[in-house]
């Protein structure tokens, strides 16, 4: 990787840091996290810094179509794939969301997980960051798991896995310590084997439910 590169993406995951952290130091740190977790995933770099850019561009394309519209969404990007979790208040707003991050140069798969539903209110969301916390903290712990590799979205309950599984033995360990952990509902896998090239648009996800 050149120099320009790394600067490049540095400056872009910095500034996707800044758009949910509000003080100096929480901005570096996440930085800091996002620059370590990217040069040990598949893909590299370069491939992170495109991902930031990606989820970077549909924020500003939901906030500029209605703020409060999408303010109950989510999205993680992995190698241009983009899960979209979270609720909306209407069919509408569902296919809106997806649309415009369809828009965006270098998506290749939205991976549509929008309910339309009411919240849960603060309570839900307690519990579902609890339930994220607690699996990734376990993650962390198991030696046997690339826990890097992994990304986790709890919503209403039901955990969503995005990212690469080095073996099908590795997922299986993944998916059951979700299954184990209380309040979940339902966990969603939308982990590729390492090494299998990333669908487009005509291509079905990874779903191991």
């Amino acid at each position: 990787m050149n120099i320009k590169t790394f600067i490049l993406a540095a400056f872009l995951l910095l500034s996707a840091s800044q758009l949910s952290a509000c003080s100096a130091v929480g901005m570096a740190a996440g930085a800091g996290a996002a620059v370590g977790i990217a040069s040990q995933q598949e893909g590299g770099i370069s491939a992170a810094a495109s991902d930031v850019r990606i989820k970077a561009m549909i924020a500003d394309k939901w906030f500029k179509y209605k703020v409060d519209t999408f303010s109950k969404l989510s999205t993680t990007v992995d190698q241009g794939r983009v899960l979209i979790t979270g609720v909306v208040q209407s069919p509408d707003d569902r296919v809106e969301a997806v649309r415009l991050a369809w828009q965006v140069d270098g998506v290749k798969q939205v991976i549509n997980e929008i309910r339309v539903a009411d919240s849960e209110g603060v309570p839900g969301f307690v519990r579902d960051t609890w339930i994220t916390t607690r699996l990734r903290t376990a993650l962390t712990f198991d030696k046997e798991v690339a826990a890097i590799n992994y990304t986790i979205d709890t919503v209403q309950g039901t955990v969503y896995l995005m990212g690469v599984a080095r073996n099908q033995a590795e997922l299986d360990r993944v998916i059951e310590t979700a299954r184990g952990i209380s309040n979940v509902k339902q966990v969603i896998s939308y982990v590729k084997p390492l090494g299998e090239p990333v669908q487009g648009q005509e291509g079905q996800p990874w779903l191991q439910p």
